[in-house]
């Protein structure tokens, strides 16, 4: 443990996680820490981390946007105290405010004033890490008042983790033995886990696998055929391209919704995944709040992916049904997963029809707000 200090300059990149999580941690510097991303972090919003670090007392210069680039001015404290968000648009602004709030003067009381919170079980995990490291925190879920999270201010103890795989990225392999009736074992799946990417096994069920959990891992085998689904996303959003990748090769009409905000992430998700669906053939439609597929023949084709990782392995999950599908800028997937080419090629290349994902390739939870 040492003291903070500037001036430093981070750049993002286009990582949400990055771009909300560090300026609270960059008003405990002592020194200016100019934050800077690519084209799309611009447009990615910010809103509820900024508003609510200067109603706390930071000063930052962003000339009022509430975007990138942006920087913040560390005194080497923060009063902290009571603040008003909406964070409807992205959870990360609740759990950006409550993983610094144990070094702020006052600590934090954050009161949610939106609509319903998406992806909730990422809010959950931030607050289950932080009193695993002896942060005192009020949540809803424990009886506290609803859409507000307290967290008092303490010294924090250092100890040795072992971070969990990101099971979402497990997605496009298990999906890989649904598309082809093969198997896929991912070894070391939690048995006992607070990440929602554990959805993934209800969720494929329903579409048509097997899965069985065992203290090696998790094995899941596909049936030849992929069923339609309607389902409430809301709480698994960065799984939605792969599911509607599944759906597009369905024997069944599918609807996912609860993931308006999809179209905030590293893309408009939603569009991009009609556009490119529909390009190969496809019949999807976007709704308010997700999307309506029809399962009709695809056809091959360049399948965009606007640099987001999801979008690529969406269109992986494609190309094993569809012939002459490609995959523009498969090298995005870098983000989460360095090494899925050739995890993907070295999968389809296993003459025994199973493969073995081994847990860290799936690289740590990028997805998972709390970590």
């Amino acid at each position: 443990p040492a003291g903070l200090h500037g001036p430093a300059r981070v750049d993002v990149g286009n990582a949400g996680t990055v771009m909300r999580f560090l300026p609270p941690v960059a008003c405990l510097a002592d020194g200016p820490v100019h934050f800077d991303g690519d084209p799309r972090s611009y447009e990615r919003p910010l809103h509820g981390v900024i508003g609510a670090l200067k109603s706390l007392g930071a000063r930052i210069d962003d000339d009022g946007r509430a975007t990138l680039p942006l920087t913040v001015h560390g005194a080497g404290a923060l009063d902290g105290g009571t603040v008003a968000i909406d964070a409807s648009s992205s959870s990360q602004f609740v759990s950006a405010l409550l993983l610094s709030a144990p070094r702020f003067n006052q600590g934090v009381e954050v009161r949610h004033t939106g609509s319903a919170l998406p992806s909730m079980p990422h809010i959950r995990m931030t607050v289950d890490m932080l009193r695993s490291v002896g942060a005192q925190v009020d949540e809803p879920e424990s009886g506290g008042e609803p859409d507000v999270w307290r967290v008092s201010p303490s010294a924090l103890l250092g100890r040795d983790l072992t971070v969990e795989p990101d099971l979402s990225n497990a997605q496009p392999f298990l999906a890989a033995a649904l598309v082809t009736g093969g198997r896929v074992t991912v070894p070391d799946w939690p048995l006992r886990t607070t990440q929602p990417g554990d959805a993934l096994r209800e969720i494929f069920t329903a579409m048509g696998g097997v899965c069985e959990l065992t203290e090696h891992g998790l094995t899941f085998t596909g049936s030849g055929s992929v069923h339609g689904i309607d389902v409430d996303l809301s709480e698994v959003g960065e799984l939605t391209p792969g599911i509607a990748a599944l759906a597009a090769l369905a024997d069944s009409p599918s609807t996912l919704s609860g993931v308006a905000h999809l179209r905030l992430h590293e893309t408009d998700r939603l569009a991009a995944l009609t556009k490119e669906i529909n390009g190969l053939g496809g019949d999807v439609s976007e709704t308010a709040d997700g999307l309506r597929i029809r399962p009709r023949p695809l056809h091959g084709g360049v399948f965009h992916t606007y640099d987001d990782h999801r979008m690529a392995t969406a269109g992986a999950i494609i190309g094993l049904a569809v012939a002459g599908v490609e995959i523009e800028n498969v090298g995005t997937t870098a983000k989460t997963l360095p090494d899925f080419p050739d995890m993907w090629t070295g999968m389809l290349g296993e003459p025994s029809g199973a493969v073995g994902v081994s847990p860290g390739a799936l690289g740590a939870p990028a997805g998972s707000r709390g970590v």
